[in-house]
């Protein structure tokens, strides 16, 4: 399923032994845009402490409920290596996290999660797993601060980044979502972060190799309606680009 990450905030975090709290945002790597962390809101329980989810953890999303399960108690999270919550999320911390759950880190290997393109099953995880798989460093985004980035075609700036499309299958970000207020007035339009050509963290810029015109005669984008297959093709051919489905399902048999 294909949603929006603001409309999964203040879904409840429903542990195995009760709630945690609530998604407050997400942190997301810069070289595959997936989901890495899952931030989450527990009021005055763990106060003063980042209390990061990785989607290992994570079960049905229930959007009726609005509410994502986690398979984890509240004695696991609270025992998790700890981090302020005015502290970015270092390398040092991460190896901590995935050590103390033993989980394979997902810097370990050429796909989106190391070892796999998608998560590993649980009988599959191996702790440290890194089977022939290089490590790679990755800078850890925050869907909040990146939100409002500007976009700038090939000929000119669009619009700003005003939300971001996850795939809660492998918490990859799918799209982006581009408010066009000051070119386009009224309209959305989604773009895959496979189409970005560069990001300028420093000056909240994001630069994507395709026209305005091209843009602007894209299939039309409804922020209500759920996102199909069939539209995710249409846009695709639009634009001539290979449907990340084909991509990962490719990657898969390879992964074999």
């Amino acid at each position: 399923m294909l949603i929006k990450a603001k409309a999964l905030t203040d879904f409840a975090l429903h542990g195995i032994d009760g709630d945690i709290g609530k998604v407050k945002e997400f942190y997301f790597d810069d070289r595959h845009w997936a989901v890495r962390y899952l931030v989450a809101n527990t009021g005055n329980w763990l106060a003063g402490r980042k209390v990061l989810i990785s989607p290992y953890s994570l079960g049905l999303v229930n959007v009726e409920k609005r509410q994502i399960a986690v398979n984890l108690t509240k004695k696991q999270i609270e025992g998790s290596p700890g981090i302020s919550s005015d502290k970015p999320v270092s390398r040092q911390f991460e190896e901590s996290y995935y050590n103390y759950y033993g989980w394979p880190a997902y810097w370990n290997g050429p796909y989106t999660w190391g070892i796999s393109p998608f998560i590993a099953p649980v009988r599959d995880k191996v702790r440290g797993a890194n089977p022939g798989g290089k490590e790679w460093n990755a800078d850890l985004r925050s869907t909040s601060a990146v939100s409002g980035y500007n976009i700038h075609a090939s000929d000119g700036e669009i619009g700003h980044v005003e939300d971001f499309v996850i795939d809660d299958e492998t918490w990859a970000i799918r799209y982006l979502v581009v408010d066009t207020r000051n070119w386009w007035p009224g309209e959305r339009v989604l773009l895959a972060p496979k189409w970005i050509e560069r990001v300028s963290w420093d000056h909240s810029k994001v630069f994507i190799s395709l026209s305005r015109e091209a843009i602007r005669r894209s299939p039309k984008y409804s922020a209500e309606a759920m996102i199909s297959r069939q539209y995710e093709a249409e846009l695709h051919g639009h634009y001539d680009r290979v449907g990340y489905w084909i991509d990962e399902s490719a990657a898969k048999e390879k992964a074999r």
